[in-house]
């Protein structure tokens, strides 16, 4: 009997220790939340903290992977309005201050007094501080970044960015059926970090048979995506707010080149594009003339460090050139 409590306090104290392990080093056991929407599909639960593999995750009241904001900015405050997908968002890869959203703040703070100290700067922009809000989520499309900005607005901002890849013109209109069934997109904490392990990486996924109606694409799905860039395009300048598409590649598009059906997408987007005199930045060509390609992603479509750093530059000096 003694032997028995033993082997039982011993393993007792490795689940223990495990569990500790898998917290405080590996941020197990706290993943981000994700809550159901009728008309977004899904939003990132408001007002979470994490870390995750030793990254900050900051999610603010309105869903967005900023820090808490003012409904509206400061007199002296430049404030974009960033909509994306993961590659906005950054996910649980990248570190608050490495996302996107983060760099820009820093390069159009840079960029502004670079302008000022040279006077070449309008006199009339007297901004002083810059604030990026992340309005993104994993899997977002047009039509759910669109469905974002109706229901709440566009913050005070004096520019609208949209920051989309190749992928999220074939994007499927918003559907809540992965949260709480796909693994990626929990609704309640796990119980402990361990069993987090297990379930996320070590079992396997629902059959992606049982959540088909998630992804279910019929019609003209490329057509839906772009008339929602439209009408995003419409709430901005209703708004009197200038409007900013940028569109980074799939990785097999840079070298490869596009499948067929991507360019007949670009072609479609080219089209709306010079319709609707968007400012659009392509970043196909920009990356195919970067020195060192493979560097600037972590995969097939989402960007390294690398790559934030350039997405986040061009973006930036495209903003300034408004003013």
């Amino acid at each position: 009997m003694k032997f028995v409590l033993i082997i039982l306090a011993l393993t007792c104290g490795l689940w223990a220790a495990i569990e500790v392990l898998l917290r405080v080093l590996l941020g197990f056991g706290n993943p981000l939340i994700y809550i159901a929407d009728a008309e977004c599909g899904y939003l990132l639960a408001p007002n979470q903290r994490v870390r995750r593999l030793r990254n900050r995750i900051e999610i603010n009241e309105y869903s967005m992977r900023t820090g808490t904001i003012a409904p509206l900015p400061a007199s002296d405050t430049l404030r974009v309005l960033l909509l994306g997908d993961s590659v906005a968002n950054g996910g649980w890869w990248t570190d608050q201050t490495d996302t996107i959203s983060e760099i820009m703040a820093r390069q159009l703070r840079l960029q502004v007094q670079n302008l000022a100290t040279s006077s070449q700067l309008s006199s009339k922009v007297n901004y002083l501080k810059f604030e990026i809000l992340n309005a993104s989520a994993n899997s977002w499309g047009p039509r759910n970044q669109l469905a974002y900005a109706q229901r709440f607005g566009v913050f005070g901002s004096k520019i609208l960015v949209l920051l989309l890849n190749t992928d999220d013109l074939f994007a499927s209109a918003p559907s809540s059926l992965v949260v709480g069934r796909d693994r990626a997109y929990p609704d309640r904490q796990p119980l402990s970090a361990a069993l987090e392990l297990l379930s996320r990486y070590l079992l396997p996924a629902v059959p992606a048979s049982q959540l088909a109606a998630a992804v279910a694409k019929s019609g003209d799905v490329v057509g839906c995506n772009l008339e929602a860039i439209r009408q995003i395009q419409t709430i901005a300048v209703s708004a009197n707010l200038e409007f900013l598409l940028a569109v980074t590649p799939k990785r097999h598009e840079c070298g490869e080149g596009p499948r067929d059906w991507e360019v007949k997408a670009r072609e479609r987007l080219a089209e709306l594009v010079t319709q609707e005199k968007i400012t659009y930045i392509d970043f196909l060509p920009i990356f195919n003339c970067a020195a060192q390609l493979a560097t600037l992603y972590r995969d097939s479509i989402h960007l390294s460090p690398q790559g934030n750093q350039l997405v986040s530059q061009t973006i930036s000096s495209q903003i300034v050139a408004l003013f």
